[in-house]
């Protein structure tokens, strides 16, 4: 059965090839003796439950809806044709083909926080048929989600991004080449800011930032991602807000709308920017975890704090009213008071250590 476009199995190859199985094949009967990974491939696995599984010996992996065991990892000197053909068969845990291994649901495999997507949640273990694909997929889509982002990414993005994604999994498009389409708006956005071409502008810009949410989707539910993908997606995160801003000042003196003091509004929006990733860069080094994530109202505060897509959202505003300017002197207040917000926010991490260490609310 196909899930993203391609065979389950498939699937379950790249889960088992991340956690660093490289002997993967289909079950053919061959007497085996213990040391072995079996799963049942009509089954989606989450890749964080697939290396939990692999650094559990001893361990049968049941479906948290009826118990029913869906995979085994079985010890040195365990029999593996009998629990394969018990797995194959559905039966319970109790049979006597699972002697000696010990049940667990999902969640007993991995951490409930997730720290790369900043988020609290069970693993999903979920059963792929045709009745069940686009539930499956759906499912798997907003697991790879992150859980403290932007408003816009969190709750406008998700649906037409799901559909997207399951689009340019289908045409077999690679994250690395959404992720080029992106660089490439990237570069329109800026042209035209700066020519003051701004709704023309917003609408590159926009699109740019929903593809940057499709690409690590992608990646993520089809196990594509690389190391060379990560550092290109994110380096085009880091670098471009800034100077988007710079440009929309220069683009406001092409449009006959020149701010009074465009080069202390340039420093602010691009100093600014700066001076907030050098802070949460601080935090990170300093307690062991990103900004937002400490408290749940810096989680909330993630939401609307001045970045790219606040940003955007500030400036679109401000142009459909016809006062591009007012929407650049906006992002600047609010950048401003974004910086002020994290440096409290530092100072409270600090004092509240000298009680105790520090943890995120989604630990707790």
């Amino acid at each position: 059965m196909p899930v993203w476009s391609m065979p389950g199995s498939a699937l379950l190859g790249r889960a088992l090839a991340r956690a660093g199985v490289s002997d993967i094949a289909a079950w053919d009967g061959t007497p085996t003796h213990g040391g072995l990974l079996l799963l049942r491939a009509d089954h989606v696995y989450d890749a964080a439950l697939v290396v939990g599984l692999t650094r559990s010996p001893g361990v049968l992996l049941c479906r948290p809806e009826d118990g029913r065991p869906v995979a085994a990892h079985l010890p040195a000197g365990t029999a593996a044709a009998p629990v394969a053909e018990a797995l194959e068969a559905g039966r319970a845990p109790g049979d006597a083909a699972f002697a000696g291994l010990r049940p667990v649901a999902p969640a007993a495999l991995t951490d409930s926080y997730d720290r790369a997507l900043r988020k609290r949640g069970n693993p999903y273990l979920l059963r792929l048929g045709l009745e069940t694909r686009r539930a499956v997929e759906w499912e798997m889509f907003g697991g790879s989600y992150k859980g403290v982002t932007d408003a816009i990414t969190k709750h406008v993005w998700p649906r037409p991004a799901f559909h997207v994604v399951r689009a340019c999994a289908a045409l077999d498009i690679t994250p690395n080449q959404v992720t080029l389409v992106s660089l490439v708006l990237v570069v329109l956005a800026l042209w035209l800011f700066a020519e003051g071409a701004f709704l023309a502008g917003l609408l590159a810009a926009w699109v740019m930032t929903f593809l940057d949410t499709v690409d690590g989707k992608l990646a993520r539910v089809t196990l594509t991602s690389t190391p060379f993908g990560n550092v290109f997606d994110h380096a085009i995160d880091l670098i471009h807000p800034p100077f988007w801003w710079l440009a929309w000042i220069l683009g406001l003196q092409a449009a006959g709308m020149p701010l009074a003091q465009p080069v202390t509004v340039a420093v602010i929006v691009f100093g600014g920017y700066v001076l907030q990733r050098l802070q949460e860069g601080l935090f990170l080094a300093l307690f062991g975890m990103e900004i937002h994530v400490w408290r749940r109202f810096d989680s909330f505060f993630r939401l609307v704090i001045a970045r790219r897509n606040p940003n955007l959202v500030l400036l679109t505003l401000g142009t459909l009213i016809g006062r591009p300017d007012i929407g650049m002197l906006a992002v600047a207040a609010w950048t401003v008071f974004g910086c002020i917000e994290q440096v409290v926010v530092t100072v409270q991490a600090g004092l509240a250590r000298r009680r105790a260490p520090l943890r995120s609310w989604l630990e707790q």
